[in-house]
């Protein structure tokens, strides 16, 4: 463990990331935002509780310590928008979800400062990624990694309506073989929940970056609704009895990565 991530390492040829899972706040970042950010509502709540029963069945975990109001981990470093056209919140986050300012009056990060974050929390987690992805293919002739999201089902300011249930996102196909895509559609094919494909959320920098099927890595995103498993409000509680229904979906779509085999 580092002062920036958690990493586990497992034996079987998967890497769970949660990279918006984190939710401390250094000191000189917190000063800066105003009090309601404090509380970081837009974090992936109670991800690596979720996930934490991959471990047992030998994928690697990583875990980041700070929230996504430092730096989003699964933004580009050039800060290129995700969903040109659309919402979006950038590498150093400056707006809530609902598009209110994150930081105080002219508290707002300079290109220095967006530069001293990226380098000092950004890049460890990306090298950290990209060192036991390589060190997975290493061993097993091949990688994947599950990046696990989650979110209100709505949110006015990023889309319309209610989200579904669940969100795989596989970069419209590019970032993992069609034949994962189709494994992991089946396994969240499930009457109790919906299911989006390549839709709203096709998979962030993470999904994108890493996915590349003909180097022998295939990655795919889960963006979930917080409604499947917690309180979608403060103080976003984890709910036992949603969370004990969700877990076999989950269970299954990792039994289906680690079941199946490049061609």
């Amino acid at each position: 463990m580092t002062d920036v991530f958690a990493l586990h390492r497992g034996t079987a040829p998967l890497l769970v990331s949660v990279p918006h899972c984190g939710t401390a706040l250094p000191d000189e970042v917190r000063d800066a935002l105003v009090a309601r950010a404090h509380a970081v509502e837009d974090a992936d709540w109670h991800l690596d509780r979720l996930y934490a029963f991959a471990r047992e069945l030998g994928a690697s975990f990583i875990v980041p310590r700070f929230a996504r109001y430092a730096i989003d981990l699964n933004r580009p470093p050039d800060d290129t928008p995700m969903y040109p056209g659309a919402s979006n919140t950038g590498l150093v986050p400056t707006t809530f979800f609902d598009g209110a300012p994150l930081y105080r009056d002219g508290r707002a990060p300079d290109a220095a400062e967006i530069a001293r974050r990226r380098e000092r929390w950004w890049q460890p987690y990306h090298d950290a990624l990209a060192a036991e992805l390589a060190a997975i293919r290493a061993r097993h002739g091949y990688a994947l990694l599950l990046d696990g999201h989650s979110i209100r089902s709505r949110i006015e300011w990023l889309f319309e309506g209610k989200l579904p249930d669940f969100n795989l996102g596989t970069a419209s196909g590019a970032s993992c073989a069609s034949s994962l895509r189709e494994a992991a559609t089946r396994a969240l094919t499930v009457p109790e929940h919906t299911l989006a494909v390549d839709g709203r959320f096709k998979g962030g920098y993470i999904t994108r970056h890493y996915g590349r099927p003909d180097e022998r890595i295939h990655t795919v995103q889960l963006e979930m609704c917080q409604s499947t498993y917690m309180d979608e409000a403060p103080p976003w509680a984890w709910d036992a009895a949603r969370a004990a229904r969700l877990a076999p979906h989950l269970r299954r779509l990792v039994d289906a990565l680690l079941q199946w085999r490049p061609a």
